[in-house]
């Protein structure tokens, strides 16, 4: 059984989610990767207790998760329910729904149905009463949004979710979505968007400003853009990176010569810093405030580790920023 200490806590920032009383750690732990059917589950274990023991109270999930779909939460329950049991009420766990999860036309998008049905099937496979939060995982343009709004409402009026939020909204989106929450009173308190030195898309479209705005909190996703923000392509695609394991989210044509060349120049800033690269691109999402939380992957307890250590290092000088935009404008203008 888990014994966590407690002073656990005052190692890591917490960060109010936008204008709520919800409170989530700077850094977060997603299950995207590494907590599937194909996975060590001793090693997920460690990596939750590794996480706990940092701070890090807030643990992501999705019911597509895995591989298979549905193994990243069974994994999940299993080590709340066997481990971490009496630690529930400091944990915020969070799973989505609206990916593709069973055969036929009920088990994809953002109807009323999906969204209900799924988040049960979520409950029983996490062995959990309620989510912390519970996510539409992707806008829908082909349901009408004031049901996937109402679904979202009933859910948390229902007691299965404490909060609702969006993942992958567009500006306009988020606009329409946030009309009909206020009016319904739901407790709408968090957006989930990639977001990364590579990746400035919530920058250039006005979603991050409009999430300011609106009283949100941001948690970001894939902040390392999927490994190419770390060292381990520097020189070169290793044997075990992901790109050679699972080349289904982070393919070879990722690795170009403009994101190589800026990776290994962020690198020698990092390092005049006092940090890994890792460590600084995860600085760098939290340097305004406007970001709540950043959404770490891990294969290996001591990356989270690592990461965690971002705490207290989230301040930039001018000349720091100036010199990551130089750095990144080619990538950023190959993108564009």
């Amino acid at each position: 059984m888990y014994q966590a200490h407690k002073d656990r806590y005052q190692a890591m920032q917490y960060n109010r989610c936008g204008t709520s009383g919800l409170l989530l750690p700077a850094v977060s732990l997603g299950f995207w990767h590494n907590f599937g059917s194909k996975d060590v589950y001793d090693t997920m274990k460690a990596m939750c207790f590794t996480a706990f023991d940092n701070g890090i109270t807030h643990f992501d999930l999705a019911n597509n998760y895995g591989p298979e779909a549905g193994t990243a939460e069974e994994n999940a329950g299993r080590i709340i329910n066997q481990e971490m049991k009496s630690y529930r009420d400091e944990l915020i766990i969070s799973t989505k729904a609206g990916y593709p999860m069973w055969p036929g036309p009920y088990g994809d998008h953002g109807s009323r149905k999906y969204l209900i049905a799924s988040l049960d099937q979520s409950l029983r496979r996490l062995g959990l009463e309620y989510v912390d939060i519970f996510y539409h995982h992707r806008p829908d343009d082909d349901t009408c949004i004031e049901e996937t709004m109402c679904a979202l409402d009933q859910i948390v009026r229902s007691g299965k979710a404490l909060y609702a939020g969006l993942s992958n909204y567009r500006p306009e989106q988020l606009k329409k979505a946030v009309a009909i929450l206020k009016e319904l009173h739901t407790p709408f308190v968090i957006n989930q968007n990639r977001y990364s030195l590579f990746e400035r898309t919530i920058e250039t479209n006005g979603f991050k400003d409009c999430c300011a705005e609106n009283g949100l909190g941001i948690i970001a996703f894939s902040p390392l853009a999927q490994g190419l923000l770390t060292n381990k392509y520097l020189h070169g695609i290793p044997d075990d990176s992901r790109i050679r394991r699972d080349g289904r989210f982070l393919k070879e044509s990722a690795v170009t010569p403009e994101r190589v060349q800026a990776a290994a120049r962020l690198n020698e800033l990092a390092a005049s810093r006092g940090q890994s690269l890792a460590q600084m691109a995860l600085s760098w999402i939290l340097r305004d405030g406007k970001v709540t939380s950043v959404l770490i992957g891990a294969s290996r307890p001591e990356q989270i580790t690592d990461n965690c250590k971002i705490v207290g290092h989230t301040d930039f000088t001018e000349s720091e920023l100036a010199e990551i935009e130089r750095i990144c404008a080619p990538v950023l203008e190959v993108r564009h």
